[in-house]
Order: C-alpha cells, then structure tokens, then sequence
C-alpha cells in the first residue's frame, strides 16, 4: 500500500481528501499545519500533498526545499491562488503537479494515481548515453557512479528522449505525455523543464527545434 502525507490546513477539506484517497487504496497521514509536516520529510512515504499557503509561518514551499533535501519523493502542490509565478516557483523547487483550488476530490485522486504509476511502475531496462546510466526499474540516473537527482517529471522527460533519440517532440505533445491529458496550464512549463533536465544533466544533447519543441540527438 503505497503511502501520502497530505498537507492542508482546512480540516474539513483534508479529510474529504483523505477519505477519497483511502477509498483509492492508499494509506494517508494527515497534517494540518506547515510545522507540523516540516518535522516529519525525513519520514518514509511514496508522495506528500502540499498546500502552498497554510495558517501558520511555515509554506508549502518551505516544506518541498525541506523534502528535496533528504529524497525525490513526488510533490503535488495545491493551492486557491492561480498564478503562473506560483506554478513556475513550485516547479522550480521541484514539484511534479500543481491544482488549483476549487478542484475536485476524484481529479486529485487521478492525479495522484497517474504520479504513483509513472514513478513506481516496475520495468527491467538499463540505458547507457554517453556517461550516463539510466536504470529505469529504479529510477536511478548515475553518472561515472555518481547519482544524479532527477524530480519525477524530469527522469520521465529523459526517458521520452532516451527512447526516442532523434525524434522531434512538439511541446504540446510533451506537456500531454508527461503532465497527463487532465492537465490545465501554460506549456512554458516545458521549457522550463527541459532547462532543468540540461542543467542537471549537461551531457545531454537536447536541440531546440524553434517554434516546435525538442529532439535529443
């Protein structure tokens, strides 16, 4: 039984969410402030649930910094506030997801499945690329035997590229195939992740293909 740390500060609406998770089979561990939740990112758990604005001085994003810190464990964030910074932020502190409040129990739990099948779906491949091993059963990336830290969205964007080496993919077609076809928002977040996925890995030969998206060559 795969575990969550749900993180939201208004009681009824985590326990709506923690009864709709629990229907899904999962196992949850409430926490109604940021404090709270920031005690325990060193906990074992396969994917927190994270509020961005909480009742008291502690944020959602103070809480992932913290989580990334010890593991790459999948993020979601939450939040009523609908901003594009907001989104970019999240994703840039390494968030998988982000929903906007109002937003129903059963989309929420959609998401979290489609993240909990994409991070521990079990596959029996090895791909090596330049320096690079990726071990896609662990989701592990090492270069020279040196672990790289991948977020969730980025170790699935190099897969997409290390399957499909010189072939061109459209943004909208990387939004849809690693965010989910339920996924609402601008597709600068793409970019933004593809500039993660080559910092991070700089061996990578990601091209540009102007006006349409990426190939890795």
């Amino acid at each position: 039984m795969y575990k969550i740390c749900l993180v939201e500060d208004e009681q009824n609406l985590n326990n709506l969410i923690k009864s709709y998770l629990e229907r899904a089979g999962y196992e949850v561990t409430q926490y109604f402030s940021g404090q709270d939740a920031l005690e325990h990112t060193k906990d074992k758990t396969d994917l927190w649930i994270l509020d961005i604005m909480l009742g008291d001085n502690v944020s959602g994003y103070d809480i992932i910094k913290s989580i990334r810190e010890n593991n790459n464990v999948p993020v979601i964030f939450t939040s009523a506030r609908d901003q594009d910074l907001d989104k970019i932020i999240g994703l840039e502190l390494g968030s998988d997801d982000y929903v906007t409040k109002p937003y129903s129990p059963k989309e929420l739990v959609l998401r979290v499945n489609n993240l909990i099948k994409r991070t521990y779906a079990k596959e029996t491949e090895k791909i090596n690329y330049n320096d690079y091993e990726i071990n896609i059963d662990k989701r592990v990336v090492k270069e020279n035997n040196n672990e790289i830290s991948l977020t969730t969205l980025e170790f699935d964007l190099l897969v997409m590229f290390i399957k499909n080496l010189n072939k061109s993919f459209s943004r909208n077609h990387i939004l849809e195939t690693i965010w989910g076809d339920d996924y609402f928002g601008n597709d600068r977040v793409v970019d933004d992740l593809v500039r993660r996925l080559r910092k991070k890995m700089p061996k990578l030969r990601i091209k540009t293909v102007y006006g349409f998206g990426y190939r890795l060559s």
